[in-house]
C-alpha cells in the first residue's frame, strides 16, 4: 500500500495531538481530583452525581434548620425553668403571707418582693431570640408579647400576640414545632373556681366558703352551665340540707343539718341559722383565665393594702395559690413537650448525618479520581507522546532520493 507524504504528516500530527489531549485530560483529573470533568465523560454518572449533590444540599439545609430549632427550643426551656423558679418563690411568699402572726408591715415587705418577681416574669415572657423576635408572640414575632398597664380597667397584664405556632422542616418528611404561643403557655391559665351567694336568699348563710377545692372543682366542672347556673340549698323537715339544681330540679347532694352548725356540700362549707322550709341560693362564677404575672400582680396589690381584713386576705391568697399551681402545671407540660421535640430533633439530626455520609460516599465513587490509576495512566500517556515526538522527525526524513 502506498502512503503519501501528506498522509505520513497527517497521521503523525493526529497521533501527537491525541496523545497531548489525553495527557492534558489526565493531568486535569489529577489536578481537580475529579474523573468527571464534563457530563459527556459519563452522562449516566453525571446525572447521578447531580442528584446526589442536590440531596446533599438539602441535607445541609436540614442540618442548619436543626441547629436553629434546637437553639430556639433550648432557649425556651431556659425561660420556662426560670419562670418556674420565680413562680415557686411567689408561691412560697403567698403561703408565708397567710401566717396569722404577720403584720401589715410584714405583708408589705412580701408585696415588695412580689413586685420584683412580677417584673422578672414579665421580662421572661417577653424574651427575644437571636434574631430579635419575641419568642411568645405567635406569628406577630415583631410585637411585644405581654404588656403591663397598672391603670388598665381590665387585667393589668395583657397578651398582645396571637396563637400562631411555627414549624421547621428537618427532613423531607418531618417537621417540628419550633415555637409556642404565649397565650397557651402563660396567659390561658385557669383561675380558681368559685361561687357567689344570692343576697336576696330567704336565709343567707353566715359562712360560705370552699372547704375542699378538689371536690368543689369536680362539682363545678360537672354542673357549670352558663344558661342553667342557679342552685338552691333547701332545709328539710327531716333535718337535712339538700342541694338542688333549680333549672332541672335534680338533687345533687344532701347532708344532715343543724341550725348554726357548719355543714359541707360538694366541697362547699356553709353555716346558717335556718329552720325547716328555709333556703338560700347561689350560682357558680364564670370560669376565668389570667396569666401568672397577673395573678402575682393581684396578690402583690392585696398584700400592700393595709386595710384588707382576714377574710379578704384568705380568699386572695387561696386564689393566688390555685392560679400559680395551675400555671406551674401548664409550664411543666410545655417543658415536657419541648424535651420531646429536642429528642426528635436529635434523632433526625443523626439520621440526616448518616444519610449525608452515604450520599457523599456514593457521589465520591462516581466522580472522584483514582490517583494511583491516573498516575499510572499519566506516565503511560507521557511515554507515548514522547515516543511520537521522537519518531516523527525520523519518519518525515525518509525519501527515495536517499537511495539514488
Amino acid at each position: 500500500m502506498r502512503i503519501s507524504t501528506n498522509q505520513i504528516y497527517d497521521q503523525n500530527i493526529r497521533s501527537i495531538l491525541n496523545n497531548q489531549s489525553d495527557l492534558v485530560n489526565t493531568q486535569e483529573q489529577l489536578t481537580t481530583g475529579k474523573k468527571l470533568l464534563k457530563p459527556s465523560d459519563d452522562p449516566v454518572g453525571a446525572a447521578k452525581a447531580l442528584r446526589l449533590t442536590e440531596e446533599l444540599d438539602s441535607l445541609t439545609q436540614y442540618q442548619r434548620n436543626n441547629d436553629l430549632v434546637t437553639g430556639s427550643l433550648e432557649l425556651q426551656e431556659t425561660v420556662l425553668t426560670n419562670v418556674t423558679n420565680s413562680i415557686n418563690r411567689a408561691r412560697t411568699l403567698a403561703i408565708q403571707a397567710g401566717n396569722g402572726a404577720y403584720t401589715s408591715a410584714d405583708r408589705a415587705a412580701i408585696s415588695s418582693e412580689l413586685k420584683q418577681i412580677k417584673l422578672e416574669i414579665l421580662d421572661l415572657m417577653n424574651t427575644k431570640d437571636a434574631n430579635g423576635n419575641y419568642l411568645y408572640s405567635g406569628y406577630q414575632s415583631g410585637k411585644q408579647a405581654f404588656e403591663f398597664d397598672p391603670f388598665s380597667s381590665g387585667n393589668a397584664v395583657s397578651f398582645n400576640g396571637d396563637q400562631g405556632v411555627n414549624f421547621v422542616q428537618l427532613s423531607d418528611s418531618a417537621k417540628i414545632q419550633s415555637t409556642s404561643s404565649g397565650f397557651k403557655v402563660f396567659e390561658n391559665v385557669q383561675s380558681r373556681y368559685k361561687f357567689t351567694i344570692d343576697p336576696a336568699s330567704v336565709v343567707p348563710p353566715t359562712v360560705s366558703e370552699i372547704a375542699n377545692q378538689d371536690n368543689f372543682d369536680n362539682f363545678f366542672k360537672a354542673n357549670y352551665d352558663a344558661t342553667n347556673n342557679d342552685f338552691r340549698v333547701n332545709f328539710l323537715a327531716s333535718g337535712q340540707a339538700e342541694l338542688v339544681n333549680q333549672g332541672t330540679g335534680a338533687v345533687l347532694d344532701s347532708v344532715d343539718f343543724s341550725s348554726g352548725v357548719a355543714f359541707t356540700l360538694q366541697g362547699m362549707k356553709f353555716e346558717a341559722n335556718a329552720s325547716s322550709g328555709d333556703s338560700f341560693d347561689f350560682s357558680l362564677d364564670a370560669p376565668q383565665n389570667k396569666s401568672m404575672a397577673q395573678t402575682v400582680h393581684e396578690l402583690e396589690t392585696l398584700l400592700s393594702n393595709s386595710s384588707a381584713d382576714d377574710d379578704l386576705l384568705e380568699e386572695g391568697i387561696a386564689d393566688a395559690l390555685i392560679g400559680l399551681d395551675n400555671g406551674l402545671e401548664i409550664i411543666s407540660l410545655e417543658r415536657a413537650a419541648i424535651g420531646g421535640r429536642l429528642n426528635i430533633a436529635e434523632s433526625i439530626s443523626k439520621s440526616n448525618f448518616d444519610l449525608e455520609i452515604a450520599a457523599q460516599a456514593s457521589r465520591s465513587s462516581i466522580e472522584d479520581a483514582d490517583f494511583a490509576k491516573l498516575s499510572t495512566e499519566f506516565a503511560k500517556q507521557e511515554a507515548a507522546l514522547n515516543a511520537a515526538l521522537a519518531t516523527f522527525p525520523q519518519v518525515s526524513e525518509l525519501s527515495l532520493f536517499n537511495f539514488i
